[in-house]
């Protein structure tokens, strides 16, 4: 009996001709992933995860880095790599579990939705293509969605949850469409509060007045784009508003994109290039953001001739209430628990791309930490700190659970093990400029210096451009 060669061997998924890798690497991709991401919302399960855990209204352009970095891993010709990524999601995930209002269960390495996030994924890549002009014919169609279903066998072993044939997998889709998926309350917070208060990207987040204005016209239009491309059976049963122009805004928007892609310089139209949008690292650059940034400031020096600004906040003595709000509610919704101390697990660990056991030891020393906030401010015991719980004992927190992340840290940024973290170690975890006056020495950042920092900015007692830059 011979043995069956796996869709690895007979699909190039990770190859440079592979549809999937072309497609990633496009900027438009981003008109798919948005739209998927509400249709990946409207399924309960993932609706439910995403609220009660995920920190895609507070940070979404860090997720959306750690997004498109993590899908580069998973299509890197290496095979190393991508099951290593594959592992690593498949640990996050795992930790990700609960019950929704309505009593529920969600479990983030649920099959059924793990599969319908693909799907999502690749009949949004179909519809993109066909709305920017470009509609592919029966075998592109039929290669993309085989290299998907490989995308979802390196993921969960195999692609069973998914049609094997296109025909079966139309079928599938508006079944889930019409019986499976809801109104829930994440796709309600995406189109209605995610694209009006979305936060400007580490680009632009020194012009604030300069994002507001233009967050004011765009946040609205990517609203009304979006649910103008979603299924009309799903916009009628959650009650999605029909506007007036709404498709024909629509239509324009992926004409657009579709005309750019294939008009405008590579440099302009890559996934590289929205790269520089969400890496400070790429801020000060060359590139096609260069003259964006140069024209922000041009324009917030105009809006500060009109309306000065207000005075600015001294950071150094910001309220516990003010660094409980900004850095320790990572989710947003008004409280401090679980999911959020794990949050700033999963950032670190993604940033660092850390091994099983040193992100193991990066959870547990999180957890210790939630445990004495957990025992020492949840008064009324419902498992969740306060804004007001945390500002009035802020001052008399205990540390040894603070001193256990920090311990971590250092030891997996420290990847050269001399007890030093040196210029390249400390922008592979902060993505900023190197603080060369915490040592004395100027060449290193040693155990006892990042320790005290970590404490420090951790408890609220001192701003760091750092730990602000990682976590909030």
């Amino acid at each position: 009996m011979t043995n069956q060669p796996t869709a690895e061997e007979t699909v190039d998924v990770f190859g440079p001709n592979s549809m999937l890798h072309r497609l990633v690497n496009e900027a438009r991709w981003g008109l798919a992933v948005t739209r998927a991401t509400v249709l990946e919302a409207a399924h309960p399960q993932i609706g439910a995860a995403l609220i009660s855990n995920s920190t895609f209204v507070t940070h979404p352009w860090r997720r959306l880095r750690n997004t498109v970095v993590s899908t580069q891993r998973l299509l890197d010709p290496d095979r190393h790599v991508r099951s290593r990524e594959a592992a690593r999601l498949n640990r996050l995930h795992a930790r990700i579990s609960g019950t929704d209002p309505q009593g529920r269960g969600y479990d983030a390495m649920d099959a059924e939705a793990r599969a319908w996030v693909v799907a999502t994924l690749f009949e949004s890549a179909v519809t993109m293509y066909r709305l920017s002009g470009e509609s592919l014919d029966g075998p592109a169609v039929e290669r993309l969605y085989t290299e998907f279903r490989t995308l979802l066998t390196l993921l969960e072993g195999d692609s069973d949850q998914l049609p094997a044939t296109l025909q079966d997998f139309w079928h599938y889709y508006d079944d889930m469409i019409d019986h499976r998926l809801e109104s829930t309350e994440a796709v309600r917070v995406i189109l209605y509060r995610l694209f009006a208060n979305v936060p400007a990207p580490p680009l632009l987040r020194g012009h604030p007045a300069v994002w507001a204005a233009g967050r004011a016209v765009a946040g609205p239009v990517a609203a009304v784009v979006t649910i103008a491309s979603l299924p009309e059976s799903f916009c009628r049963r959650a009650a999605l508003p029909d506007l007036p122009g709404a498709r024909a805004l629509m239509h324009g928007a992926y004409l657009t994109a579709g005309l750019a892609t294939r008009l405008l310089p590579d440099s302009w139209v890559h996934t590289s290039a929205f790269m520089d949008l969400l890496d400070p690292r790429h801020g000060d650059g060359a590139g096609p953001w260069a003259d964006l940034r140069r024209k922000a400031g041009q324009a917030a020096a105009m809006l500060r001739l009109i309306a000065p600004a207000p005075e600015e906040v001294n950071h150094a003595t910001r309220s516990a209430d003010r660094f409980f709000a900004e850095v320790l509610d990572q989710t947003g919704d008004g409280y401090l628990a679980w999911p959020d101390l794990a949050a700033m697990a999963r950032e670190v660990a993604t940033r660092l791309d850390l091994e099983e056991q040193d992100e193991e030891r990066l959870y547990n020393a999180y957890a210790a930490w939630w445990g004495e906030l957990h025992t020492n401010l949840d008064a009324d015991g419902d498992g969740r700190v306060t804004r007001q719980e945390y500002a009035a004992s802020a001052a008399c927190l205990p540390s040894s659970g603070l001193i256990k992340i920090a311990e971590v840290l250092f030891d997996v940024t420290d990847v050269d093990d001399d007890q030093m973290i040196d210029v390249r170690e400390y922008q592979t975890l902060f993505r900023t400029a190197f603080h060369r006056d915490l040592t004395g020495r100027g060449d290193g950042y040693s155990r006892s210096a990042f320790v005290r920092q970590f404490l420090s900015f951790m408890s609220g007692q001192q701003h760091s451009i750092a730990y602000t830059s990682l976590l909030s």
